[in-house]
């Protein structure tokens, strides 16, 4: 153990550690703003997350620790939990405005979606990582679409829109980086998306289906349907340069913002922060984005090097997603602001994700230094 933690602090990526607890301190600041001026202050979110933090962080050193070909050799197996979860969801799950998402374990809940992100990103890094499936794209494409559409349509049963086609913009953008015909990608693209769309008019709520024609046209019903983007929107475009200061935003303070801590906390942070504050976010977001691609160029493992641009395609479509629907440029799906938004399931499963990749970045610089 002591000798794993000397090779962790020899030869840690404080690049990519400080950029995380930078994102995460964003986000527990928030957190912690929305109860500073309101009448008897709860602070249970808060502190909730704390911990969560603390436990994530436990979990990314953890995870650091441990070998990534261990995930390689066990992708079918991590890939069929991960139904097997998304299936007990649907028989077990608790059900929370509308959505079958959560399981409930000695009281705590837990959104199992998130973490089959992780399966997903294992499973198609594992198989295009093989040679034989670079070399028949045909097989890649059948083999990857049906591990795929098994988890999106478990997800869609949910109904979890947002995140079913997160899993599917994950799948089309690592299939994507093969040497694949680029009319391919899009033909699929919008074969995939008319299927989610059909798919989606018979399971999804009447609910979501009124946020999709809302996006459509947010001034259709402007007090109803319409209200969340409308607040959100006002509360970004209030923040102007430098915010109105933590705890002082109008719209955050006074309640007129929806999900203030988990949809719609980007336009917390434009509001009290303001374009500066935001900016720094999105900063934060594209160095993590970069140091990702860095790190995934330097592998020399075809797994490390998928593993890697696979969760840039997820979490690039999950911030583009968070933040326009707070700009009211996508639709309202539910899909939280990674590291930033509250909830356990998506800050530990995204820890995870990042505790990969460091390890795949301390047998870079090991690599590195053997060579030197």
């Amino acid at each position: 153990m002591l000798k794993k933690i000397s090779l962790w602090l020899q030869y840690g990526d404080w690049y990519l550690i400080i950029n995380i607890f930078l994102l995460m301190i964003f986000g527990l600041a928030t957190l912690y703003s929305l109860q500073i001026n309101v009448d008897n202050p709860n602070f249970e979110v808060f502190n909730h997350q704390l911990v969560l933090a603390g436990v994530g962080l436990g979990l990314f050193i953890l995870i650091s620790s441990v070998n990534f070909k261990v995930w390689a050799d066990y992708y079918k197996i991590i890939l069929f939990s991960g139904a097997l979860l998304l299936v007990a969801v649907l028989l077990f799950g608790a059900d929370i405005r509308g959505t079958t998402g959560w399981l409930v374990i000695l009281g705590q809940g837990f959104q199992p979606v998130e973490f089959v992100k992780i399966a997903l990103i294992i499973f198609l890094a594992r198989l295009f990582s093989q040679s034989n499936y670079q070399a028949n794209l045909l097989k890649g494409l059948l083999v990857s679409g049906c591990g795929a559409l098994l988890l999106i349509v478990l997800v869609l049963l949910q109904p979890d829109f947002g995140s079913a086609m997160l899993l599917f913009v994950a799948w089309l953008g690592m299939y994507f980086l093969l040497p694949v015909r680029k009319k391919t990608v899009w033909a699929i693209a919008v074969v995939g998306l008319a299927l989610v769309l059909v798919f989606g008019q018979f399971f999804l709520q009447d609910y979501q289906k009124e946020r999709l024609l809302t996006f459509l046209n947010p001034q259709a019903d402007p007090l109803g349907s319409g209200y969340n983007v409308r607040q959100s929107v006002v509360a970004v475009g209030s923040g102007q340069l430098v915010g109105r200061g933590l705890g002082l935003g109008s719209q955050s303070q006074l309640n007129f913002l929806p999900e203030q801590q988990t949809d719609f906390i980007f336009a917390v942070i434009a509001e009290e922060l303001g374009f500066v504050g935001a900016g720094l976010v999105l900063l934060l977001f594209f160095s993590l984005l970069v140091r990702i691609y860095a790190i995934g160029s330097l592998a020399k493992d075809n797994f490390a090097h998928f593993f890697c641009l696979g969760l840039i395609c997820l979490l690039t479509a999950q911030i583009f997603v968070n933040i326009g629907m707070n700009l009211g440029l996508a639709p309202v799906t539910g899909v939280p602001l990674p590291l930033i938004s509250y909830g356990g399931s998506s800050l530990l499963s995204m820890l995870i994700f990042l505790g990969i990749v460091h390890n795949i970045q301390i047998r870079n610089k090991r690599s590195l230094f053997a060579r030197v």
